[in-house]
């Protein structure tokens, strides 16, 4: 049986959860949520508001499917009430970002600034040059974005060069020798 699939999402106060059939949606102080289950999995709430996930019988598929269901549910309740965040570190000489109207400006080695647009479900805040911090409701949409983020400039074995994730573990590797 599925350790996750078995406990209950718990709701706080503040946030309604209503389920349409497949559809479970929840809207918090943060915004709404909605995400849609797959046909292997039934949802039910029960007295205390809590939403239960259930497998539609013992099948492995069926089994495999109801975890990772709990999971998504227990993501869109925690995003509508703490939200996700995801931050990012630069090291490199002269790397750097900064936030500039609806748009991130990162100067990461290139002959030119690279400019990401802000997604309109996302929020960027770079508190230091060096850092930048990806916000939001969606825990999918918040890793996307960090990740994209991430791909202009990959940290590099040799010398970490580059734009990694906040506790992030750069293997190194040994240089040339003589």
């Amino acid at each position: 049986m599925s350790r996750i699939g078995k406990k209950a999402v718990t709701v706080p106060k503040g946030v309604t959860a209503e389920i349409d059939g497949k559809t479970v949606s929840v809207k918090g102080p943060k915004g709404q949520l909605s995400f849609v289950l797959n046909d292997l999995v039934l949802a039910s709430k029960d007295e205390d508001g809590s939403i239960k996930i259930d497998p539609v019988d013992d099948s492995k598929p069926a089994r495999s499917a109801w975890g990772m269901s709990r999971t998504m549910v227990s993501n869109l309740v925690q995003g509508v009430t703490n939200g996700f965040e995801k931050k990012l570190e630069i090291s490199g000489v002269g790397y750097r970002a900064a936030v500039q109207g609806k748009n991130l400006q990162l100067a990461l080695g290139y002959s030119h600034d690279v400019l990401y647009p802000i997604p309109s479900d996302v929020q960027i805040a770079c508190p230091k040059p060096t850092e930048i911090t990806v916000t939001g409701i969606d825990a999918q949409r918040v890793g996307q974005v960090a990740a994209q983020i991430r791909e202009y400039r990959p940290p590099e074995p040799y010398k970490g060069k580059g734009v990694k994730y906040a506790g992030e573990q750069i293997v190194r590797k040994e240089g040339k020798k003589k």
